[in-house]
């Protein structure tokens, strides 16, 4: 989890890296029903719905073994699989500690889970959205990849001022981000598999346009962060999204920097469409989508 205008160091009780001790033991039986609420609701939901690779890190993870998963335990068959592990945090991080850890095969997750009456709504993500939404597919090698590249290029944006379109990137794909399959398009983005009604909404609902995941049409699309998405990209393979960030942004930087960026409705004529949407959705005024978690990507300033 990432934002900016952090000008302070880390909180009292946190490390230099801002890292937390997850103090699982503190957790109270209520939290614990929450997270079992949620993971109920979400895998009876995900079968033909969720990749197959989510689907498998969910199995390898076994999620629901009492209530919010310990980190240690987690971390013990994560890091067999591909050498990730799970650290907390207090909230949300400033942009080059998110990369930083990234980069190094850590991914940053809250400790804190929601209430029960915020089962549909929260402004900032909790330990549901970070450890169900994003560590099973950490469990996938090549995704793995692409989280760690991703971490890497971070730090480079930041130098180059360049981070806006890089955010839309992590935004567009690991929390948004739809995958083409010979059964049908399937959801891979943390921020659809830990919502119950984007889940339903990214797949089925008319309104949002569906398009083929074209690196730097994706870097010049804007989103926002507290409704439904108005467009979804979607990639062929988990490979081409890591064959697309492992080469050099320095030239596609430049091109960004001449070129306007491209409304978050429009469909320009390069566009591969698997959806052309109504917008029906946006055009009603929108609503609070279900089980969003504030901004968990790198700022987009």
């Amino acid at each position: 989890m990432s934002a900016d205008g952090f000008t302070g160091g880390p909180p009292p009780g946190a490390r230099a890296d801002w890292t937390i001790d997850q103090d699982w033991d503190s957790y109270t039986p209520a939290e614990h029903e929450v997270w079992t609420t949620l993971y109920e609701r979400q895998v009876k939901l995900l079968p033909d719905r969720a990749c197959d690779p989510f689907l498998k890190g969910l199995d390898a993870l076994d999620l629901h073994r009492g209530g919010i998963p310990d980190f240690a335990r987690i971390n013990e068959e994560l890091t067999r699989l591909t050498g990730w592990s799970v650290v907390a945090v207090p909230g949300l991080v400033p942009d080059d500690v998110f990369f930083d850890h990234l980069a190094n095969r850590r991914f940053p997750a809250g400790q804190f889970i929601r209430k029960p009456e915020e089962l549909d709504y929260l402004q900032e993500p909790d330990v549901f959205h970070d450890v169900f939404g994003h560590v099973p597919m950490l469990t996938d090698p090549v995704f793995a990849d692409y989280m760690q590249a991703y971490g890497e290029g971070g730090r480079r944006a930041l130098g180059l001022g360049r981070l806006h379109n890089l955010a839309r990137l992590y935004w567009y794909t690991v929390e948004f981000g739809l995958l083409e399959t010979p059964q049908g398009l399937r959801i891979y983005g943390a921020g659809i598999v830990s919502s119950h009604a984007e889940s339903i909404f990214a797949l089925d609902d008319p309104s949002p346009n569906r398009l083929g995941f074209d690196l730097e049409r994706t870097m010049r699309t804007p989103y926002r962060i507290d409704d439904f998405q108005q467009v979804y990209f979607v990639i062929p393979s988990l490979q081409s999204l890591l064959d697309a960030t492992l080469q050099d942004f320095g030239p596609i930087y430049a091109r960004l920097a001449q070129a306007s960026d491209i409304s978050i409705a429009e469909i320009v004529p390069e566009d591969r469409i698997f959806t052309r949407g109504t917008q029906a959705y946006a055009a009603a005024g929108g609503r609070l989508a279900g089980a969003r978690c504030g901004q968990t990507e790198p700022s987009d300033r």
